[in-house]
């Protein structure tokens, strides 16, 4: 009876198995979970409220095909991850391969980067919950529905994570059936199965569409498009505590990508099919004026804002629950490393990193500044900053990818030993890390030109490049590490 006693106390993964040590994560998270955790961080604001001002920028065409771009290259970059995930399942993801399989410093930088990217996520999420409840309750300062909603998402990941990977679960649940059901109404109405009269595709070509503004229109919503694929790379964090990552990543891989792409392309097809671009609604960025809200109101569904209101209310939960989920994971395995004060790297009895949540939420109330400068105004000024960030990150998923194939095959490792093999290497790292420059680069090339240059717009689409430069190169200078050979890389799994 004793022993038995032991051995429960030491349950790990569900089973009888003693930790090898006490600091360990729990692998609680099953392959449904894990789908749902990626979809979860990519089915949110991007698609309900950024959708409508990417076709008012580029034409429906224009949006179509940006994000067809980018969802192309995020596939690649997927197909690199859960190569190296599949193979090596750890929390630090992207962050540890660049330690092992290119340079401690950009691995540093990488990590501390991510962090940076979803904390500011997670504040640009609860700046959304203002605007939204603002619509059943204008007179309530925004601090109170910011405060309510940051406290939720610190409960959801402060009890477990299998508590948070199921409630992600039913989150994504919601989001996906909504989108599903808008695509199916949108194409009824489309072919006049549905409202007064068959809409046809006139509207693709109104004016100048399908590609309004040519190729520099469509340059200015690559942001915007990354920023809503964002979170695919989820999968990656989730390694670390999932069941059997061996399986169950490559498995998520071929499922969300399809699917978010599926979701993403049909959804803005049909908004464009059924609003004109010009239409100065799907440029505002308020959500009682979301494309969806306007299609579901054109269909002659009462309440039709009201219930929009409602499933982004839980898109947004969702999104920064997963955001939070991410950051606490990066900024836990950091302090592992050495790499952040060892005070984040303490689990709780359930195996969370609660300091490293106490951080991250603590940043979260970056939020609270909605209720000072503009709900709107902050919200865009969050997601731009956090859109570099996470371009920046994929910038280093797709070099980690190129130097663990080049080291696998240095050291005369069989590929056969990987349990998933990426099927366009090396092509597909090198496509993405070709878009990911070209993005982060020009993606604000207007703040260039004219007589002036527009230093306010400089900062706030640039200011995530100086700040990982200073990360990158700080700790190269100061640890004096160089980039590893590729035969001394660290393949141990």
């Amino acid at each position: 009876m004793q022993t038995a006693k032991v051995l429960k106390e030491n349950e790990y993964n569900g089973d009888l198995s003693p930790k090898k040590e006490p600091s360990e994560l729990r692998r609680s998270l099953k392959s449904r979970h894990l789908t749902m955790i990626s979809l979860g961080g990519t089915i949110g604001t991007g698609l309900f409220l950024a959708s409508g001002g990417a076709i008012h920028s580029a034409g429906p065409g224009g949006a179509i095909l940006s994000y067809i771009i980018i969802g192309l290259m995020v596939y690649f970059l997927m197909q690199g991850l859960a190569e190296m995930g599949a193979y090596m399942p750890v929390a630090g993801s992207f962050s540890t391969y660049a330690t092992k399989f290119v340079d401690p410093s950009l691995g540093f930088a990488l990590g501390w980067n991510y962090w940076y990217n979803w904390a500011i996520t997670i504040a640009a999420e609860l700046a959304a919950v203002t605007m939204i409840m603002k619509f059943w309750f204008p007179q309530t300062p925004s601090f109170i529905w910011s405060g309510i909603f940051l406290v939720i998402m610190f409960l959801l990941n402060y009890l477990s994570v299998k508590g948070f990977g199921e409630a992600e679960y039913w989150f994504s649940l919601i989001k996906v059936v909504t989108v599903i059901v808008f695509i199916i109404i949108g194409t009824l109405m489309i072919f006049g199965i549905m409202g007064d009269e068959a809409i046809g595709f006139k509207n693709f070509t109104v004016g100048d569409a399908p590609f309004h503004g040519g190729f520099m229109a469509m340059l200015g919503i690559f942001m915007a498009a990354g920023f809503s694929f964002q979170g695919t790379e989820l999968l990656g964090v989730a390694a670390g505590e999932t069941e059997d990552p061996r399986k169950a990543i490559p498995r998520a891989v071929k499922q969300v990508f399809w699917r978010i792409l599926l979701f993403y392309v049909l959804a803005i097809l049909v908004i464009g099919l059924l609003i004109p671009f010009t239409n100065e609604n799907l440029a505002n960025g308020d959500v009682t004026v979301s494309p969806f809200t306007l299609v579901f109101q054109k269909a002659g569904i009462a309440f039709a804002a009201s219930v929009m209101n409602a499933v982004i209310l839980t898109a947004v939960l969702s999104a920064g629950n997963s955001g939070m989920y991410a950051s606490t994971r990066m900024l836990w395995d950091l302090a592992r490393e050495g790499k952040a004060p060892k005070f984040l790297g303490k689990l709780n009895k359930n195996g969370v990193p609660v300091n490293a949540l106490f951080a991250t939420t603590l940043v979260g109330t970056l939020a609270f500044l909605a209720s000072f400068f503009g709900d709107g105004t902050v919200y865009v000024w969050l997601l731009n900053a956090s859109g570099m960030s996470g371009f920046i990150a994929w910038l280093g998923i797709a070099i980690c990818h190129y130097r663990f194939r080049k080291a696998f095959i240095a050291q005369g490792k069989d590929l056969s030993l990987l349990p998933y093999k990426s099927k366009f290497f090396p092509f597909g790292p090198i496509f993405a890390f070709a878009v990911c420059g070209f993005v982060v680069l020009g993606q604000n090339y207007s703040a260039f030109i004219g007589s002036t240059i527009d230093w306010n717009g400089v900062l706030v689409s640039y200011i995530g490049l100086p700040l990982f430069l200073i990360l990158w190169l700080g700790y190269k200078l100061t640890k004096k590490t160089k980039v590893i050979p590729l035969d001394k890389c660290d393949l141990s799994n």
